[in-house]
């Protein structure tokens, strides 16, 4: 079952292009754009400003340049992950860093921020929206904080096991291009955020720490987590500062005028994710559910709660080849200086569970890339803990050291798909053979 699982992870894949549903929800007809319902005048605007970024950016560029080619008014910036293979014509293109920022990210949110800056009421903006936006685009909202101090403040984010909700109440306190801030540097402009991401549904800002939309969350909240995880004495002393001399920003409210003329629209989603996912496993003989409830569990109460989803399942279906399909992101830190990320730990937790019975778990990331690692994530199955013992290989060893990638991968269960272009956050299938 193993093959069967990555083939119906790759077949989800090749069913989410992100080009054809911009063409397919963005209609236009001779100078009127239709987003969502509302219709667009691309005559009322004297400058259309495209701006991409996240792990999908390329591919959202390209859509949208097919879509409104014939107005040459729009000269775009692009911030991908890695070096597209090719450069877009009329765009100005960074390689931000990921999960960490690099000297892009901060060049890339300066040009962003400049050019937000000379928007006015004839302006149109378009915000391409992406999973990894948080570090492919940043700046500082003070001149004294560097690019080494957000560097250690995002490694510190990104291990100390907090839920990206609290992570992003953080960084938008302490960064110019989050938290709504790109809506505030174009008051006047008329703004259309589209976006490709599974968050759940009231959790939009959680993409890319919401730039474009009002932040609910306060100064005092940001304070409250730090402490919660121990943070303010692993930072830089000008981040430690801030949060001692209660020296945070407020991010814009619901509410503040830069948001009047603000549209978001949803591209795709996790609803997306699962047809797509539901669909090709299906078409591989298993009934299935989709579970949504795990998004931000801790690792090991997951894999418990969905292989007992998957138990249950099984025994109504009166031992039928059952699957069970979950997406979102499961809690890990890092504990260790190995290499891999939330998927691979989430399908060694796994293999400790499943230990001799007829079931496989995959665990992948759509954009191809889990943690440090070069893979999506991992796949495991009832023989994964005794093949590993007759390798002399220790799973508790590999999971405490953040290492499960290299355990996977000595096992030949890694998944390799390479950078996708994508970014619909993690996808877990859970398959039960028949009985």
């Amino acid at each position: 079952m193993k093959g069967i699982a990555q083939h119906i992870f790759r077949a989800t894949l090749a069913a989410i292009d992100i080009s054809e549903t911009m063409q397919s929800k963005l209609d236009q007809s001779g100078s009127t754009l239709c987003v969502n319902g509302e219709r667009f005048d691309l005559r009322d605007y004297h400058e259309i400003l495209p701006i991409a970024y996240g792990k999908a950016a390329l591919a959202m560029a390209e859509g949208l340049d097919h879509i409104i080619a014939p107005d040459s008014r729009a000269r775009g910036i692009l911030v991908v992950p890695s070096p597209p293979p090719h450069a877009p014509r009329n765009w100005e293109t960074f390689t931000g860093g990921h999960p960490v920022p690099n000297e892009q990210s901060f060049a890339a949110g300066r040009a962003i921020l400049d050019r937000l800056k000379r928007t006015n009421d004839r302006s149109l903006v378009f915000f391409l929206l992406s999973g990894g936006g948080s570090s492919l685009v940043e700046q500082s909202l003070d001149a004294g904080i560097s690019l080494a101090d957000f560097q250690q403040l995002n490694q510190v984010l990104v291990t100390c096991g907090a839920p990206i909700e609290e992570i992003n109440v953080i960084r938008r306190h302490l960064s110019a291009t989050k938290g709504g801030r790109l809506a505030l540097a174009a008051p006047s402009a008329t703004k259309i955020t589209l976006a490709v991401t599974d968050v759940p549904e009231g959790h939009e800002s959680a993409l890319a720490s919401g730039p474009t939309l009002p932040d609910s969350s306060t100064i005092a909240d940001a304070t409250r987590i730090a402490q919660k995880y121990n943070l303010i004495a692993q930072l830089p002393p000008s981040l430690r500062a801030a949060f001692e001399k209660n020296a945070l920003a407020e991010t814009p409210k619901p509410g503040d005028a830069a948001f009047a003329r603000a549209h978001f629209v949803l591209l795709l989603g996790m609803h997306d994710l699962f047809h797509h996912a539901h669909q090709a496993t299906e078409a591989a003989g298993f009934l299935c559910i989709c579970d949504n409830s795990t998004d931000n569990w801790p690792i090991d109460r997951a894999a418990d709660f969905l292989l007992n989803q998957l138990e249950v399942f099984q025994k109504e279906q009166h031992g039928k080849p059952v699957a069970v399909i979950a997406d979102g992101e499961v809690s890990s830190p890092v504990t260790g200086s190995g290499t891999g990320g939330r998927n691979a730990a989430f399908a060694l937790a796994c293999g400790k569970k499943i230990a001799g019975k007829n079931i496989t778990v995959l665990s992948a990331g759509t954009d191809g890339i889990d943690g440090n690692s070069p893979a999506a994530g991992a796949v495991a199955d009832g023989q994964t803990l005794a093949r590993a013992q007759s390798q002399n290989l220790d799973p508790e060893d590999f999971y405490q050291r953040s290492d499960a990638h290299t355990f996977f991968a000595k096992l030949n269960d890694a998944i390799i798909t390479g950078p996708t272009g994508n970014n619909l956050r993690d996808l877990r299938i859970l398959f039960a053979g028949g009985k």
